[in-house]
């Protein structure tokens, strides 16, 4: 589903009609990416939804009934062209760029160290943390050049941005860098009105978590089924995180399942 936009547009590139803010959400095809995107769209967002696979981002622009400013952009983050024409097509299609959400990940192989494959250390680098990077990047730039100037990114981090799984050392390597990129996209965007935070989130019920609902290994070697939350929880938080004015940021905001093994994690 596409919206082309018709009639004169206001100081922030919209129709009278259809003022809103607009968001590009990346991993928009499934999980946590889905459920951001949809809450964003039922609250009157337009959203750029962002992903590998082009039906799962129709199935996503299905789901969030009752808009039709949503924008199916089929993007590869690691491709820095792609990532360019992503936020290209966004800003000409609803005139502005409000906010990213960051969420394109990919936890990669479950080995020991010395048994993960440097094929599989870069596919997990390049996604997680390049193409994080190249997503802050041209949102970056669009946010600062666009009149009125400013907007928010929000990085998804995770709890391996604080403490590692057992067998999870590129996956926790990238999520402790994405923390270094918040905080410095927080600081280096303060003169543009341009807010960072980051959401930490922790065993949400998406097929990324499909294993902690059947036993996962911990770190005493035991292996042990986790609780999970609902992705529609975590959309929640991003949507508050988003509301804010610029003057206001979230910096960072933890997210799991009540009772999962993160507290005292060891």
């Amino acid at each position: 589903m596409t919206t082309e936009i018709n009639g004169p547009l206001n100081e922030r590139g919209e129709t009278a009609a259809n003022a809103t803010r607009t968001a590009v959400v990346t991993g928009a095809g499934s999980g946590i990416g889905r459920a951001v995107a949809v809450a964003l769209a039922g609250a009157g967002w337009s959203v750029a939804l962002a992903g590998r696979r082009a039906e799962a981002l129709r199935e996503t622009a299905q789901l969030a009934t009752g808009s039709d400013r949503l924008a199916v952009l089929p993007t590869d983050v690691t491709d820095e062209s792609a990532v360019t024409a992503l936020f290209a097509d966004t800003a000409a299609r609803f005139g502005r760029v409000d906010l990213l959400f960051n969420n394109a990940g990919s936890f990669g192989p479950a080995a020991s160290p010395d048994e993960v494959d440097y094929a599989d250390w870069r596919s997990v680098v390049e996604v997680n943390l390049n193409g994080a990077f190249l997503c802050a990047r041209a949102a970056f730039a669009a946010m600062r050049a666009q009149d009125p100037r400013g907007g928010r990114i929000i990085n998804n981090g995770s709890l391996s941005a604080h403490t590692p799984r057992p067998h999870s050392i590129a996956y926790t390597t990238t999520k402790h860098a994405v923390t270094g990129l918040t905080k410095s996209l927080s600081l280096d965007g303060r003169p543009y009105g341009i807010a960072c935070g980051q959401i930490d989130i922790g065993n949400a019920a998406t097929e990324m978590t499909a294993r902690m609902r059947t036993g996962i290994r911990q770190a005493d070697g035991s292996t042990a089924v986790e609780p999970v939350m609902n992705a529609d929880d975590v959309a929640r938080t991003v949507l508050h995180m988003a509301d804010l004015p610029l003057e206001a940021n979230v910096q960072f905001a933890t997210v799991m399942a009540t009772t999962m093994p993160y507290v005292g994690r060891g």
